[in-house]
């Protein structure tokens, strides 16, 4: 995989971006490839599980992390993405400027969404942000429901907007929350579980678009 930076990013909060960027970046780096993650944001919620990470000293893939933002945020996106090959970034909700600046850094922005209307409405800032910045961004369906036919509906609205989006999904599994509490992806924490086959899945699907 060719170095790139991925920003994750949405205006809407709540959406589960520092869950993508964990899933992401653990999936990942388990299959082998050097991975980065980069927290620009004020409520730190990525910083506070690499510190669970850390504080555990566990035999797993290690991941360079950065907690960094203003002027500073792209020389430090630069740097990362020449010691590894995908740099993961966690953003606030995009009125802030160091989101905007990630966006631009970026090769591709991944917005992740919940399927549910307020959260496919509030993604269509986000992929207008792209737009303006010359970025390719991509859907991510993120605390899909086990049942319902919430996700197919998601799907239709998506298409209706003409929005790309990735074929895999993360559900609203608990396999997500317990290992991000122990400072872990669902691929380290329970490796045979559903939510670490979704993350896979997930991973791997990112990992080809980028060639």
């Amino acid at each position: 995989m060719p170095a790139a930076v991925v920003t994750i990013a949405q205006q809407k909060g709540g959406a589960g971006k520092t869950t993508v960027v964990v899933q992401l970046a653990t999936a990942l780096a388990a299959l082998g490839h050097r991975i980065a993650v980069v927290d620009i944001d004020p409520q730190a919620s990525l910083t506070g599980w690499m510190r669970l990470r850390e504080e555990g000293a566990r035999e797993v893939p290690g991941l360079r992390f950065a907690a960094v933002g203003g002027w500073r945020l792209s020389v430090e996106l630069d740097r990362l993405a020449r010691e590894a090959d995908l740099v993961l970034v966690d953003t606030p909700p995009h009125a802030e400027t160091d989101a905007r600046l990630a966006v631009r850094d970026a090769r591709l922005v991944l917005v992740p969404c919940q399927p549910s209307p307020p959260d496919l409405w509030a993604s269509r800032a986000t992929f207008e942000l792209a737009a303006k910045e010359g970025r390719e961004a991509l859907l991510v369906l993120n605390r899909v429901p086990p049942r319902g036919r919430s996700i197919e509906e998601a799907r239709r609205a998506v298409e209706e907007a003409g929005w790309p989006m990735l074929g895999a999904s993360l559900g609203n599994r608990q396999g997500f929350v317990q290992s991000f509490g122990r400072g872990l992806g669902a691929v380290e924490g329970e490796p045979r579980g559903a939510a670490a086959e979704e993350a896979r899945r997930l991973a791997e699907e990112l990992a080809a678009r980028l060639g």
